[in-house]
């Protein structure tokens, strides 16, 4: 449970308690809390309408709350200090376009208390980094929509913020532009940099957050590390020509056997959910004592899609983690 705000806890840079936001008397964002530490990459995760926008908004001190508590960077989202020291990228942005790319860039960096001297350093640095180097000079009318994202990402990042927003980063980017997307949030985090990512694009958030939250209908169902969320579990695909009786029972005595598909003649796919890897080659004795062919034995990551689908649309029953 969420400890009051007001006892904010160092190494947290966002945390809110029963955070709402009603309009025209529906709440769409109904009592979140929510926790994100220090240079911590952050997933929000929900169904379009579940709140998302509304509360980056309401962090960002864009919109203010109808109830609740929110800190960020240990402060208030409607204080300047605080807000200086945040960096965001809009899905809708709007951009100037008949400027040039360093021209928007030293723009924004001047709204954000930036010096001339400093901008002069940064823009190409930022540029540089996000794929535009030496495409400064060109105007914003004349970039194609992946370029325009490219500067949006280098405007979020430009004044060296503590806390990065990020919402749907990748959207208009071809498969190398994600790449470098992800390595550029990699490198936040490593530079101690906290970002908070919506996307819709799940494999992408697998690969690059440390925790994840699933949100519905404006309240949080659940926050974790995919470990957490799985109930500390590792699953495991095996493939194998046959499950008798038998070897069903050594299986489940085991592990968790979550799916078991033996719908095709002489093949049969089984996911064993483990609490450890020490267990996996327990799995391949009894599949050898059992006298069945073995073709296929693979642990891997909790999938965050099937994760999603079992607590947004409640495809499964199970339920593990940490609850917020």
């Amino acid at each position: 449970m969420l400890r009051p705000v007001s006892q904010h806890r160092q190494g947290n840079v966002i945390e809110t308690r029963e955070l709402r936001k009603v309009y025209r008397g529906r709440a769409v964002v109904d009592g979140l809390d929510l926790t994100v530490g220090e240079g911590e990459v952050f997933g929000f995760l929900g169904p379009n309408g579940a709140g998302k926008s509304t509360t980056v908004k309401m962090l960002l001190g864009l919109v203010l709350p109808s109830g609740g508590e929110a800190r960020v960077l240990g402060g208030s989202p409607a204080d300047p200090a605080v807000r200086a020291r945040l960096g965001f990228l809009p899905e809708q942005f709007r951009f100037q376009l008949w400027m040039t790319g360093e021209e928007f860039l030293k723009f924004h960096g001047r709204l954000a208390g930036m010096t001339a001297s400093d901008l002069r350093v940064r823009v190409p640095q930022v540029l540089e980094e996000v794929g535009l180097g030496g495409r400064g000079g060109e105007q914003l009318g004349g970039y194609s929509k992946g370029m325009l994202q490219r500067c949006g990402l280098a405007g979020a990042i430009l004044a060296r913020p503590r806390l990065v927003f990020l919402d749907e980063p990748t959207s208009a980017l071809d498969p190398i532009g994600r790449v470098e997307v992800r390595e550029i949030i990699e490198r936040l985090r490593g530079e101690g940099v906290a970002v908070f990512l919506n996307s819709h694009l799940l494999s992408e958030v697998e690969q690059v957050c440390d925790r994840v939250a699933f949100v519905k209908a404006g309240r949080v169902l659940q926050q974790g590390s995919m470990r957490e969320l799985m109930g500390g579990v590792i699953p495991v695909s095996v493939r194998l020509d046959r499950v008798t009786p038998e070897l069903r029972s050594a299986l489940a005595s085991i592990g968790e056997i979550h799916r078991e598909d033996t719908n095709t003649p002489g093949r049969a796919d089984v996911e064993l959910w483990l609490q450890s890897e020490e267990q996996v080659p327990a799995v391949a004795g009894a599949i050898h004592a059992a006298g069945a062919h073995l073709y296929a034995l693979t642990p891997r990551r909790p999938d965050l899609e099937s994760l999603f689908l079992e607590l947004i649309e409640g495809t499964a029953g199970h339920q593990g983690g940490h609850h917020a």
